[in-house]
């Protein structure tokens, strides 16, 4: 078992009711179109693969997947909506899990290499990826860059969410490199909040290269989103791509 917190029946049930809008086509779109095109002819692999999100309409697209989920959870919402044949997963945690088979594309989406809370566990989840991927194959991570151009001296918060039914804030430990997300939700029509917090270990791109790097995967591109716009400075987050070599 890795660091990863767990989710429960509670955050599972209401998870895709309050992704809804990051799972339309408008915002889907683009990374299905990427990840399809990187999987090519061949088996994708999604690490974390929750209540199938991406990887049920890139099977949709005709991309076979198979997932790796940590939270049983989770996996039963997918599972309500692919059966096994369809979109076979696996229960256990992203770092060390192993699945049969080789894959094209292995892929982590959404900040999630984040929820391993520890660099050696980020490191075994790079080399778990390079042990799934057949040769040429590529890992593909989506994550935001860690938000501390936005901290001035002596602060540890930064917003990142005011809207109508939302209030989110970081609060970042940077000798630690911890990041805990705060959140707020109004929960019904009667005014009340339900508050909930989740730990994330941030890391910047190169340290993520060199993880590459040291599990033998080679970085082929980094952009700032699934559209392929140029990652800069002012980036929000990154798509990066490794390659295992031929």
């Amino acid at each position: 078992m890795t660091s990863s917190e767990l989710w429960t029946r509670a955050t599972a049930d209401r998870y895709d009711a309050e992704e809804a809008e990051n799972s339309s086509a408008a915002v889907l779109g683009p990374a299905l179109a990427f990840l399809a095109e990187l999987a090519g002819d061949g088996r994708a692999l999604e690490f974390a693969i929750g209540t199938g999100r991406v990887g049920i309409p890139l099977r949709e697209l005709g991309v076979p997947v198979a997932g790796i989920e940590l939270s049983e959870p989770m996996a039963a919402v997918l599972r309500r909506k692919a059966d096994e044949d369809t979109l076979p997963v696996t229960i256990g945690d992203m770092a060390t899990t192993v699945v049969p088979g080789g894959f094209t594309l292995v892929y982590l989406v959404y900040n999630t290499i984040s929820n391993l809370l520890t660099q050696d566990e980020q490191v075994d989840c790079f080399r778990n990826a390079a042990r799934h991927l057949e040769p040429g194959g590529r890992f593909v991570i989506e994550l935001l860059v860690p938000p501390l151009r936005f901290l001035p001296p002596g602060r540890t918060a930064v917003p990142f969410d005011v809207s109508e039914r939302h209030l989110g804030f970081d609060t970042v430990d940077l000798v630690e490199q911890m990041l805990v997300s705060h959140h707020f939700t109004l929960d019904g029509d009667d005014g009340r909040y339900r508050r909930a917090n989740s730990r994330h270990r941030y890391a910047w791109p190169a340290e993520l290269d060199l993880m590459a790097r040291i599990t033998g995967l080679e970085l082929e591109r980094r952009v700032a989103d699934w559209d392929g716009a140029p990652f800069t400075q002012d980036s929000a987050k990154h798509i990066s791509v490794w390659r295992k070599p031929a």
